[in-house]
């Protein structure tokens, strides 16, 4: 049986950046300085004795980040979102000032339409999957972060706090 990878698992979602590093699990351990076998074997959402630290968390996402990877805070907002908990990026002071807030409003706007998109998607039959709450989840955290990113970006121009 194959094991479905939940977004919204902060283990499973480290796992699912990681792997997706270019080059891989290898690669990826190769760049942070540790054996591919103790990176996959901290990684894996299925071996329970071993875990990363919170600093070695932090690298691998950073790492991911740099490199591109598709959803590489995945595993920060999988986390916050246990906890009941948001994050959302802090614009730079200099990007503020020369951006087009038009366009944050307008991907805000985009992004409430996924949330109801999904939850919409997921009511037609009555039955809200686990996959289908974990799309509802990732939606919404969206949604939120492009508010929160937004009220930052008003206030940084305005010269609020």
């Amino acid at each position: 049986m194959t094991r479905k990878y939940l977004d919204m698992n902060q283990h499973d979602a480290l796992y699912s950046v990681a792997r997706r590093y270019p080059g891989g699990i290898d690669m990826l351990a190769k760049e942070i300085g540790i054996s591919a076998n103790v990176l996959r074997n901290k990684l894996s959402p299925t071996i329970s004795s071993h875990y990363p630290s919170f600093e070695e968390v932090s690298i691998i996402v950073e790492h991911c980040h740099k490199a591109g990877v598709q959803e590489a805070m995945m595993p920060l907002h999988a986390l916050l979102n246990r906890h009941g908990m948001a994050a959302f990026i802090v614009p730079q002071p200099e990007q503020v000032g020369r951006d087009d807030l038009s366009q944050t409003v307008c991907r805000v706007m985009s992004e409430v339409g996924a949330v109801a998109e999904a939850v919409s998607g997921a009511l037609m039959d009555g039955v809200v999957t686990s996959a289908e709450a974990d799309l509802i989840e990732r939606e919404f955290h969206s949604a939120l972060s492009a508010l929160g990113e937004w009220r930052a970006r008003l206030r940084m121009r305005t010269g609020g706090t």
